[in-house]
């Protein structure tokens, strides 16, 4: 299915003379002057290589045909990341290349979407926004609750973020997964 290059977005996968590319980021570039286009970084599923194309905003892409599904996420061994499909509980193992940086967000019974291409994965979608406890920042200073600052914070799987001041240790936070930004305290 050909859709225009400025449409993809980050998990999209395309087909460029046969080879199969997952879109990591992509970019639409508008001048004051001159022929708007888009920057597109993508990994070649075949061999892990990075590439970066650029093509004008409305030229043609071949989008593949991918299975786009939901699976919960089991264990980790030296095989891969194992993924369970919650309906028919079908099993797939996914290679440390298509997790990438995103493994730091993966928790047992996680459910994120996995697209494949003829049964093997190929791109992992996580959901945006996961709740975790803050195990390490600063102690709460009173009365510097409506402080626009923010400190310093660890949270259980390790990744650094800045939480509001009021935040102390072991309060459970929503953070963002595409850039481990706080988004609101736990309701939980």
């Amino acid at each position: 299915m050909k859709v225009i290059a400025s449409s993809l977005r980050k998990g999209n996968v395309v087909d460029i003379d046969g080879r199969l590319y997952v879109v990591l980021n992509a970019t639409n570039f508008h001048p004051g002057k001159g022929t708007p286009t888009t920057s597109v970084d993508m990994r070649r599923i075949s061999d892990g290589v990075k590439v970066t194309d650029r093509w004008k905003t409305t030229e043609q892409v071949e989008k593949a045909n991918v299975d786009d599904r939901d699976y919960d996420f089991l264990y980790e061994d030296a095989e891969g990341y194992h993924f369970m499909e919650p309906n028919t509980y079908d099993q797939v193992a996914v290679s440390p290349d298509v997790i990438g940086d995103d493994k730091v967000w993966l928790a047992d019974g996680m459910r994120v979407s996995l697209k494949t291409h003829e049964g093997i994965a190929i791109s992992i979608e996580l959901p945006q926004k996961v709740t975790l406890e803050v195990v390490e920042t600063e102690p709460v200073t009173k009365g510097q609750t409506a402080s626009s600052s923010y400190k310093p914070a660890v949270l259980s799987n390790g990744v650094k973020t800045t939480v509001p001041p009021h935040i102390g240790v072991g309060t459970r936070v929503v953070v963002s997964t595409e850039d481990a930004s706080y988004q609101e305290r736990a309701k939980d």
